[in-house]
């Protein structure tokens, strides 16, 4: 929306999941008008003979057209305005090296800081017409992982708290007492985070374990336990990955308030 907004022109979009034939693409891109701003979510997900039509369509501003079937059909050349690609997705590795490479720019978007997230927590209060206080937003702001779709979904958990069991403001007390009930702990860490770091710390002596063992523990699935639990728990240096499985920091047994077991192999204390 910014490069739209900065170049003047407008916006079309649309995702990879919605684009499942080279066809579908081919009506998207004809009807873009120049200068136009093609935004692709997920771009990750494009089927494979809908890639293969954008690589044409970047390069040369052509689309070919196929019409009729079998012996008889033809592939009719489209000519395309200049238009800005711009894909988006979580999980660029599984993007195509000839895709990734075709576009001009690539940029990584990093987590956010509390107090940028104080920012949006604020004004989207205003948006929700919450009275929110300081250092509720700053509570919340801590709790909310660096993203602001999981701060914004934090806002709205308190003020329905509030609302509901207190008097509508939104101050610490309420967002404490909100965040309590909906099992976000203090780090951000909820209830499938803390199943995963009491599972490691208290029936595998903090590892190492195999990914499968652990999710089966756990009552999850291995790609939940991957995707949902441990990045973020790696990215706070609670767990590590290594060649043997997964393993427990200091950092996790004393989040837990545990105490670590001592190192195997010592005769004698040390202390």
């Amino acid at each position: 929306m910014i490069i739209a907004n900065e170049l003047g022109t407008s916006l079309r979009v649309t995702s990879g999941p919605a684009i499942q034939h080279a066809g579908d693409l081919a009506a998207v891109l004809s009807s873009l008008e120049e200068g136009e701003v093609l935004f692709i979510d997920e771009i990750h997900r494009l089927a494979r003979p809908a890639e293969e039509l954008l690589y044409v369509a970047m390069e040369d501003f052509r689309v070919d057209v196929v019409v009729g079937k079998g012996a008889g059909a033809s592939a009719i050349p489209l000519s395309l305005p200049p238009f800005t690609v711009v894909g988006a997705t979580t999980r660029a590795g599984l993007l195509p090296a000839p895709l990734r490479d075709r576009f001009g720019f690539t940029g990584h978007l990093d987590f956010y800081d509390p107090a940028e997230l104080e920012r949006v927590i604020t004004r989207s209060a205003r948006l929700l017409g919450a009275p929110l206080a300081h250092a509720a937003a700053h509570e919340i702001a801590g709790r909310s992982r660096g993203t602001p779709r999981i701060a914004n979904r934090l806002l709205r958990r308190v003020r329905d708290w509030a609302q509901v069991r207190g008097d509508g403001t939104l101050d610490l007390a309420a967002a404490r007492a909100a965040l309590e009930v909906y099992e976000v702990d203090e780090l951000g860490l909820d209830r499938l985070d803390r199943s995963v770091l009491r599972a490691l710390c208290t029936r595998f002596g903090g590892g190492p374990v195999g990914l499968s063992t652990l999710a089966v523990t756990v009552g999850e699935e291995g790609e939940t336990v991957e995707t949902v639990a441990e990045p973020y728990l790696v990215r706070e240096g609670l767990i590590g990955r290594t060649p043997r499985g997964r393993v427990a920091t200091p950092a996790a047994w004393e989040h837990l308030g545990l105490v670590p077991p001592k190192p195997e192999g010592l005769l004698f204390d040390q202390g």
